[in-house]
């Protein structure tokens, strides 16, 4: 279901409620955005994209003043952290210059970037000058061959260097993120675990989401959940509950000998939408009210309609609340629950 602005009509200021804070149909309080800067990635990971991909034509594509002005509105409209994903940003050109932007708005608090991590010796001090002070990088196997299958182009010893330069830039609490498949990397599982704890990280594993029609493998064969991974860490390090929350969806755990956190995002076995504080903005300007629903506004035509008209875009973005539906409904019987690859939403 989608909803676009008619095109004859100015969204009214009275429609606007006198708070500035964006509430959902369910009292849930949305604080969090996920930006897509671009659906293009030099990986190509099994689990987010066919191999062969068409990506968007520029003109499709929102422009960095245009995200530059929606992340604006969104911190005036009380959101406290902003998330830039792709793709992988970093491929997009003037990322530096739009994390300056983002970087410098007041009352955000946590501003972050989901990466592969094979830009970042390139890219890290700039980040890290810009603003930007966490990092989740994707690091699904520490085996060279299995690492390149499963990104079809990635070459893990760029995102081991990459995972560096940015602890050298001065990131605190990098998170590494891996994607458990079974009968893919389900059995590096504890070497993910010892990775993270040899370099001071945390990492989270998560669930396959059944976003887009992959043809490497069948979703339903290569389900492994959080249950299964938590298991095969307790073998060997008991994990310890803990009240920690931040923004995102990760349940974590810590263990009694390090500083390491174990966090584990289980949209099927253990699903987090009664606390959803989250809406993604799609490279094309898409405002994404739920991950596993296609809900959405076009704030791509209302910038364009009225070029920097902060008011009409923050009134867009107000009036789209009420589409954020109460749940996701993900199956793990292999069936496609939406269309769009992971790369057309942002991780």
């Amino acid at each position: 279901m989608t909803r676009d602005p008619q095109p004859t009509q100015r969204p009214h200021r009275s429609q606007r409620p006198p708070q500035q804070q964006l509430i959902d149909s369910f009292g849930r309080r949305v604080n969090y955005v996920r930006m897509s800067v671009t659906d293009r990635c030099d990986f190509r990971c099994v689990y987010c994209m066919s191999e062969d991909m068409t990506f968007l034509p520029r003109a499709q594509v929102l422009t960095l003043e245009e995200m530059g002005m929606i992340a604006r509105a969104f911190t005036e409209l009380g959101v406290e952290k902003i998330r830039l994903t792709g793709g992988e940003p970093l491929v997009r050109g003037g990322i530096t210059q739009l994390v300056d932007h983002i970087g410098a708005l007041p009352g955000l608090d946590d501003f972050t970037m989901t990466t592969n991590g094979a830009s970042l010796p390139k890219h890290a001090e700039a980040l890290y000058a810009g603003g930007l002070r966490r990092l989740n990088i994707s690091l699904d196997s520490l085996d060279a061959e299995r690492f390149k299958r499963l990104t079809r182009t990635g070459n893990l010893d760029k995102v081991i260097e990459g995972i560096r330069a940015a602890k050298a830039a001065g990131f605190a609490r990098i998170k590494l993120n891996a994607v458990i498949l079974k009968g893919r990397n389900e059995d590096e599982v504890l070497d993910l675990v010892e990775f993270a704890r040899n370099e001071g990280l945390d990492i989270s594993f998560i669930e396959e989401m059944p976003l887009g029609d992959v043809s490497d493998h069948s979703r339903a064969e290569t389900y492994c959940s959080s249950d299964d991974v938590q298991k095969r860490i307790e073998a060997r390090y008991p994990l310890i509950p803990t009240t920690e929350a931040t923004p995102g969806p990760s349940r974590y755990f810590r263990m009694a000998d390090s500083d390491s956190r174990i966090g584990f995002i289980s949209p099927h076995s253990h699903n987090f939408c009664s606390t959803c504080n989250r809406v993604r903005v799609t490279v094309e300007g898409r405002l994404l009210l739920c991950l596993g629903n296609e809900h959405s506004v076009d704030l791509r035509a209302v910038l364009r309609r009225y070029p920097g008209d902060m008011d009409a875009l923050k009134t867009a973005i107000i009036n789209a609340m009420p589409l954020k539906p109460e749940r996701h409904h993900f199956t793990t019987d292999g069936d496609v629950q939406v269309v769009r690859f992971m790369n057309m939403t942002g991780g």
